[in-house]
């Protein structure tokens, strides 16, 4: 098994989406190509959503057109529905995801139907994605938890990951959306989706809300996961799932990789600087303890 670990850098998009200060395309620039030059291979510039629910979104293609591109970095976006894949693409996007969950309550709040219904939107987004040869990466949130229903049953998760897969999601990343697994949960959740998803194509996103995030990612590497999403300094929460603090710090998952060995072909300090002047713009400080601890 692979002891190289592929990091997802979330910070541009899930980091930024729900802060309220307003970010200009040149902040966000600068931020993503820093981003690549520390040595990010995957990065999450933007989403295409409504600016209406989420604002700060409003410029990503924008951000995805202005860019200066690093040789060997995937740009990709978040695109929910045709409008947004149409836009996605035409603007450069190197792979787009769709955002589906396993907990009804959640899929309503967040784009207004049902799980079956979200299905239903995405399969017209899938097929245009693949017919411009552009890979298409499967969310699935709230794997572990709902903010609105609570426990979220496993079934209903490898339910959704293997529906997502057989339309053409070429990855699936498992999202505990309000941060409330254990480790003994994420072995059991990536044991029983590793059924209908190939554990190659699995990817990981725990936020940090009770702290559990970097043991969950450590389980799920013992597991075979070898992608990861993160976000740099900890940026970021979920709109739709009040008192949810930040993604895991990239800067922590690299920390602990690099202990172990572990390859990500990322440079640490490079990357706590590459955040540093979105945190100076936002006026907020790092949620990552080795940024911090580095940083003095």
């Amino acid at each position: 098994m692979s002891n190289a670990v592929s990091i997802v850098e979330v910070g541009p998009r899930d980091g930024l989406q729900n802060e309220a200060t307003s970010l200009t395309t040149i902040d966000k620039v600068q931020f993503i190509e820093a981003l690549a030059q520390a040595g990010c291979k995957r990065i999450e510039v933007g989403s295409f959503v409504s600016p209406k629910w989420v604002p700060q979104m409003a410029n990503s293609d924008e951000v995805l057109t202005q860019i200066h591109r690093k040789l060997g970095v995937t740009y990709s976006a978040l695109t929910p529905n045709m409008q947004g894949v149409i836009q996605a693409i035409a603007s450069g996007a190197d792979e787009v995801a769709i955002f589906g969950a396993a907990s009804e309550a959640f899929t309503q709040k967040n784009i207004n139907c049902s799980i079956a219904e979200s299905i239903n939107r995405f399969t017209p987004v899938i097929a245009y994605a693949q017919a411009h040869s552009i890979p298409v990466r499967g969310y699935v949130s709230t794997v572990m938890g709902c903010p609105y229903s609570g426990n979220v049953p496993l079934k209903d998760v490898v339910n959704i990951a293997a529906q997502l897969y057989q339309l053409g999601c070429y990855e699936i990343s498992l999202g505990d959306t309000i941060g409330v697994g254990s480790p003994t949960q994420t072995n059991a959740l990536i044991t029983a989706v590793s059924h209908v998803v190939p554990i190659a194509n699995l990817a990981v996103h725990f936020h940090n809300t009770y702290g559990q995030a970097l043991a969950n990612v450590l389980t799920a590497i013992n597991a075979g996961v070898r992608i990861v999403d993160t976000s740099a300094a900890g940026l970021g929460g979920c709109p739709y799932a009040h008192g949810a603090s930040g993604n895991l710090a990239t800067e922590d998952l690299v920390y602990m990789l690099n202990g172990m060995g572990m390859a990500t072909g990322i440079d640490l300090p490079a990357l706590i600087a590459a955040s540093k002047p979105i945190l100076q713009t936002l006026n907020i400080r790092p949620a990552s303890a080795v940024n911090i601890a580095m940083s003095r």
